[in-house]
């Protein structure tokens, strides 16, 4: 395998990042959850307001992975942090030191913007992920829980703001 590159994603890599989207719902047992699709993918990472950003890791002349994320905030930092939605790497290029690459480059990012954190979340299943992270100097947030509202409970809370 040859050293990674890691570079900004194009509009023009659209179907692949659907492509890694898909895989990693798949490994995440999440098949069925995506409905995204590359009109949807281009209009909101790649249209007027993009909503995050992705990097893609080539190795062997193609892209092996992919890292998508946006700008949080810290109201405690009074700081923008980096938020990773998505971390993806082939199961054959695993190992490889491609998600490391996607990883340092995420904190160079955040460090030459000045974020004060980078953050994401990660299944507690996911014992590989979970000891990569550890490798790295992760630590766990374990007295905070994700919340989430979609579909008909979000509807129902955006029907009672003041108007």
């Amino acid at each position: 395998m040859t050293t990674p590159v890691v570079r900004v994603a194009t509009v023009d890599d659209v179907g692949v990042i659907l492509g890694f989207i898909r895989a990693l719902a798949d490994y995440e047992r999440l098949a069925d959850a995506v409905i995204a699709d590359e009109a949807a993918l281009a209009a909101t990472l790649f249209g007027p307001r993009p909503a995050a950003e992705v990097l893609l890791v080539e190795a062997d002349g193609r892209p092996r992975g992919f890292a998508l994320f946006f700008t949080s905030y810290s109201t405690f930092l009074a700081k923008p942090g980096l938020y990773l939605e998505d971390l993806f790497v082939e199961p054959d290029a695993r190992g490889r030191g491609l998600g490391l690459a996607l990883m340092a480059t995420l904190a160079g990012i955040c460090v030459a913007r000045g974020y004060g954190r980078f953050e994401w979340s990660v299944l507690d299943w996911n014992q590989p992920a979970l000891d990569f992270y550890r490798a790295l100097g992760a630590a766990p947030q374990d007295e905070w829980t994700v919340q989430r509202l979609t579909g008909p409970a979000l509807a129902a809370l955006a029907a009672r703001a003041p108007a």
